[in-house]
């Protein structure tokens, strides 16, 4: 259920892979520019729901895809399964068919749109860019998949990338690999890396990681980019 001021909706995305589920959250006035919010390695679970809804509040058409395709898990081994075992270039199809039907929803404003990712989600969203010349603005919240290998030469998005210091998952050269390479790309990128915090920091819903006041500094941050990019 959407918190007041938005509408979230359940939906159905036709593929050539056969129709997937996604969560779609609209602002109160109706319509804005449109993002898709790619999920952490649980899947499409309550918490990205959340964050979709929070995206409305700020004036976003939100569009949550399950590439799990119904399965969600809240216990990390099954999870790291559930990563590993995702057919990559059937989700980049599942990805590029969620653009097309967010770009198509009445609510969507422009023919720009954005894409925000957290974890798995953060290096699908580089990869959606790359796969989506729309894709105007691209969010990678420390994004990892070794799976995962973009063509940044496609990508024609700015990006913004924000990664935690104290990260089990993302080491520090990782991150300077990532800024290098899309530098060598020419794609306009702005990486941070935020002090004092870990691997997803910004999921309120796991309280041993999940920093507040981070968290709030990193969203007026994320929510002015996609303003800034896509309005």
């Amino acid at each position: 259920m959407a918190a007041s001021g938005e509408s979230g909706m359940d939906l159905e995305i036709e593929s050539e892979d056969g129709a997937f589920a996604a969560y779609l959250s609209v602002p109160a006035s109706g319509r804005g520019p449109g993002i898709v919010v790619l999920q952490e390695w649980w899947g499409l679970v309550p918490q990205i729901r959340d964050v979709c809804d929070r995206l409305a509040r700020a004036g976003f058409v939100a569009l949550a895809p399950d590439l799990y395709r119904g399965e969600s898990t809240t216990d990390p081994d099954e999870a790291g399964r559930l990563m590993m075992e995702l057919e990559i270039e059937r989700a980049g199809r599942d990805l590029v068919r969620a653009v097309d039907a967010l770009r198509r929803r009445p609510e969507t404003d422009g023919a720009k749109v954005g894409v925000i990712g957290f974890c798995m989600g953060g290096k699908l969203a580089l990869h959606t860019a790359c796969l989506c010349p729309e894709i105007a603005a691209v969010v990678d919240c420390y994004g990892v998949h070794p799976n995962v290998a973009p063509d940044y030469s496609a990508c024609r998005a700015k990006v913004f990338g924000v990664f935690a210091e104290n990260d089990d998952f993302i080491s520090a050269s990782d991150v300077d690999a990532l800024a290098s390479t899309l530098e060598e790309a020419g794609v306009d990128a702005r990486i941070e890396t935020r002090p004092g915090v870990q691997h997803a920091f910004l999921n309120e819903a796991r309280p041993e990681v999940y920093d507040a006041d981070a968290a709030a500094v990193v969203w007026r941050e994320i929510e002015n980019f996609l303003s800034a990019e896509l309005r």
